[in-house]
């Protein structure tokens, strides 16, 4: 079975973390985006993956130059210009030569979706595309599909203002295509998915859907980028967090060998090499590869990505902190603060909800 994946936004919302990389590559518990994406796919029969490219394709390339990743063969589809969801998918299954029944999964979307079910569903229904549909709260930031009794999507709503939604069925962001849907895309435009290719397949009353509660989250958001990482630390996805993991008492992981004299746990991770000095907390944390929690500093909640520094007396909670990013002494960070790869932030200083360096 071959997979599309969607990976060539710009991931504009999780600034600055995605200034120096796409956001599929940014890690959830040490391992990144994408590779926890792919495994799900292996696990439900995938066996090649084509990744439609266009922001910062030289960073996928370059961490899978043997063109494998989880197990899943990777073709390398590389778009021109952006050419929207649609366009993305055409492109991509175009230059990977796909030519039977394909999986199209976005590539910041983590889930637990029994996809061997959804394309078990689209083959009964004889559906030309099926969508993979979640429950949520508040429908109004995502496409809303109301179905009928047969799963025959009836409408495709995108995005509908609060409280007028339809139904709280939303896309999920997991298909099953067949190659006729290819030919329905325009080349050489942009096209979305859902604004166009969808709304006409429902018209012509070929398009279904169905929808799972398995577990299923849109990390674009720094909120939901933590949650990740908090949904795996406190088990809501199995354990252990991380491939390798070794368990310690307390309730907390290891990635490797470690250097913790302070208190650990319940449900941290500490990555290969990182330090965890005397006096110094770190709870329901992931402490990255190489990185440093100084005496006196508490961190919780959070994320400190590879080689991240945190100094003594500083406090680090509901934040991500970048890649080799000092947390000088004293200073307090909080309310989904992001903190850039290598930025700096002064002694003392405490920020709240915001972003350094600051971006648009």
């Amino acid at each position: 079975m071959n997979a599309v994946v969607l990976v060539g936004g710009e991931g504009t919302r999780l600034r600055p973390l995605t200034l120096t990389r796409p956001k599929q590559m940014l890690p959830i518990v040490e391992v990144p985006m994408l590779e926890r994406v792919l495994a799900a796919l292996a696990g439900n029969g995938v066996e090649r993956a084509v990744l439609s490219l266009g922001y910062r394709p030289d960073a996928f390339v370059g961490a899978y130059p043997g063109g494998v990743a989880a197990g899943v063969e990777l073709v390398y589809a590389v778009e021109p210009e952006p050419l929207d969801t649609a366009g993305a998918i055409r492109f991509a299954a175009t230059a990977a030569a796909v030519t039977d029944t394909f999986v199209v999964v976005n590539g910041d979307v983590l889930t637990d979706l029994d996809v061997a079910q959804l394309i078990a569903f689209h083959r009964v229904s004889k559906a030309e595309a099926t969508i993979a549909l979640t429950p949520v709260d508040d429908p109004s930031r995502f496409g809303v599909v109301p179905t009928d009794a047969a799963g025959r999507v009836v409408a495709f709503v995108e995005k509908p203002p609060p409280g007028q939604a339809p139904t709280n069925q939303i896309n999920a962001g997991t298909y099953v295509l067949e190659p006729s849907v290819l030919e329905r895309i325009p080349d050489g435009r942009r096209v979305s998915v859902e604004r166009e290719t969808f709304p006409a397949l429902a018209a012509e009353g070929r398009l279904f859907a169905r929808s799972s509660d398995a577990y299923w989250l849109d990390t674009g958001t720094p909120g939901a980028y933590l949650q990740a990482h908090l949904d795996l630390l406190q088990g809501r996805r199995g354990t252990p967090p991380a491939p390798g993991a070794l368990a310690e008492e307390g309730g907390w992981w290891r990635l490797g060998p470690v250097q913790v004299s302070g208190t650990v746990g319940p449900a941290a991770v500490v990555g290969r090499g990182a330090t965890v000095e005397a006096g110094a907390e770190v709870r329901e944390a992931v402490v990255g590869a190489e990185a440093t929690v100084a005496a006196g500093a508490r961190v919780e909640r959070s994320v400190l990505l590879p080689g991240a520094v945190v100094e003594a007396g500083a406090r680090v909670v509901d934040t991500v902190v970048g890649e080799q990013a000092v947390v000088r002494a004293g200073a307090v960070l909080e309310a989904l603060t992001v903190i850039g790869d290598r930025a700096e932030v002064a002694p003392g200083l405490h920020l709240a909800g915001q972003r350094l360096p600051d971006t648009p």
